[in-house]
């Protein structure tokens, strides 16, 4: 096993062990709300199905999320009947806010959820989870805008659903195909991290937490499945669409300001050798040569535009100082998100504060240049004066990375105090608040199911 990875991120996958049948290796949940009519012959037929195909223990979970009707009763009955079936209450509505709190209190490696309709055939069921099982994944969800789908449904809902996914892929880069389907597994490790970073508790959950995770770099594995619309769906339609691209708004402003740490999400590549960082070579130099000079190109057009539109309105002088502050403000901000890889609004202002030093500098090296050779030469040739100029403007771009990888945004070695981990000087540890962004936070999770069965309390500490 690897033991050689950054502190705070995710292990590297390995096949989960082959266990007795009795341990439940899976737990399918199936968030249901005034659900009385559907609920029993879904949870029999699920039932069954894993009984006779799935080679693992199982577990299925009825996450009961403040029905009004007789759904409690009819999960109670479940649970008295079937080996395997759980009933858990919920006394708030919400599909997000059912799987945070029943994936958050299972003890199953592998968490799944589907629709209690079974719109999914249960067919992909098995090459959904396989992937997790495998260690060859973090994720997986089924797909009905796979080319080998085989969907039934109206042209509304296909319409919908087609447009919304559109609208993920331009707006949030995502790259999955089908965010919305109600069939959706992941692996317990990567629940324990991921599921405190999303906010919404209703429809839009699927979304957030498929975007974090393929922001954050894990592996989300696709199954083609065969779909057939339910057409007693209770969803409304235009309220839990407005609801989404309010999500979309929030999910794609705290992106883009590095409010997420999804560096805690970083996966190894896996077990060999090759994989593993050598002591002593520094790591990503050559990515981070790639993505400095990108970031540099795109930094001199954006000064070139800016001086342009500015000249005409303050004069040469006044636009050029205009253009050169906002184009390095902007510069240090790419290259401190998309070059050096740091996220959040911690220390930004220190890091602008030395873009700028570092900015001077260069500044200085070329102008001082051209002094110095004013001062060698009374009339110095264009040519020869071009020539410094480059050579200046070389050693003060080879000088400005230099400056931004080791003093602006240094390397953490292992072992290093990060900002705010409350190490203290001298390798003492420092008192800390309970509560933040790097405290471990304890959540209770209480179970109230229906009837006069027992009570279970579970407790969850987030990462």
């Amino acid at each position: 096993m690897r033991t050689d990875t950054a502190p705070g991120t995710l292990p590297a996958r390995e096949h989960l062990p082959a266990t007795a049948a009795s341990t439940p290796v899976l737990d399918v949940v199936i968030p249901v709300h005034n659900e009385e009519k559907d609920l029993e012959p879904c949870v029999r037929r699920l039932h069954d199905h894993l009984a006779r195909t799935f080679p693992y223990g199982f577990r299925i979970t009825v996450a009961d999320n403040a029905s009004t009707d007789r759904t409690p009763q009819v999960a109670a009955a479940l649970e008295a009947s079937l080996p395997g079936v759980r009933a858990y209450r919920l006394e708030q509505k919400g599909r997000g806010r059912a799987l945070r709190t029943v994936w958050g209190a299972s003890d199953a490696p592998v968490l799944a959820y589907m629709d209690v309709d079974l719109s999914t055939d249960l067919n992909a069921l098995l090459p959904l989870v396989a992937p997790l099982i495998s260690g060859h994944s973090d994720l997986a969800i089924g797909s009905r805008l796979a080319r080998s789908s085989r969907v039934v449904r109206g042209p509304k809902r296909e319409l919908i659903s087609r447009a919304y996914n559109l609208i993920l892929r331009g707006s949030l880069a995502a790259r999955f195909s089908d965010a919305q389907c109600g069939f959706k597994a992941i692996r317990r490790d990567v629940a324990e991290r991921l599921l405190p970073m999303v906010e919404d508790t209703g429809w839009f959950f699927d979304t957030e937490l498929l975007v974090l995770a393929e922001r954050a770099g894990l592996r989300i594995h696709e199954v083609p499945v065969d779909w057939v619309d339910d057409p007693d769906s209770t969803v409304h339609i235009v309220s839990t669409a407005v609801d989404d691209l309010k999500g979309v708004w929030r999910v794609g402003r705290a992106l883009a300001v590095g409010a997420l740490p999804l560096d805690r999400l970083a996966r190894p590549f896996g077990d060999d050798p090759r994989d593993r960082r050598l002591s002593g070579v520094p790591g990503g130099l050559a990515r981070q040569l790639v993505g400095f000079c990108v970031v540099g190109a795109f930094s001199t057009l954006f000064y070139l535009l800016l001086y342009s539109v500015l000249r005409a309105g303050v004069g040469p002088q006044a636009a050029n100082a205009a253009a050169l502050l906002v184009s390095a403000i902007a510069n240090t901000a790419a290259n401190r998100r998309l070059t050096f890889g740091v996220r959040g609004r911690e220390r930004v202002l220190r890091h602008q504060a030395q873009g700028l030093v570092v900015l001077a500098i260069g500044l200085t090296l070329t102008s001082g240049s051209l002094a110095a050779l004013d001062a060698a030469t009374a009339t110095p040739s264009h040519g020869t004066e071009l020539a410094v100029l480059i050579v200046a403007n070389l050693a003060a771009t080879v000088l400005r990375f230099l400056l931004l990888r080791a003093w602006v945004f240094p390397e953490r070695r292992e072992g290093a105090p990060e900002p705010g981990s409350g190490a203290a000087p001298g390798g003492g540890t420092a008192a800390r608040p309970a509560e933040g962004p790097g405290a471990d936070a304890t959540v209770r999770l209480r179970a109230l199911p229906s009837g006069d069965g027992p009570t279970m309390t579970t407790t969850r500490t987030d990462v």
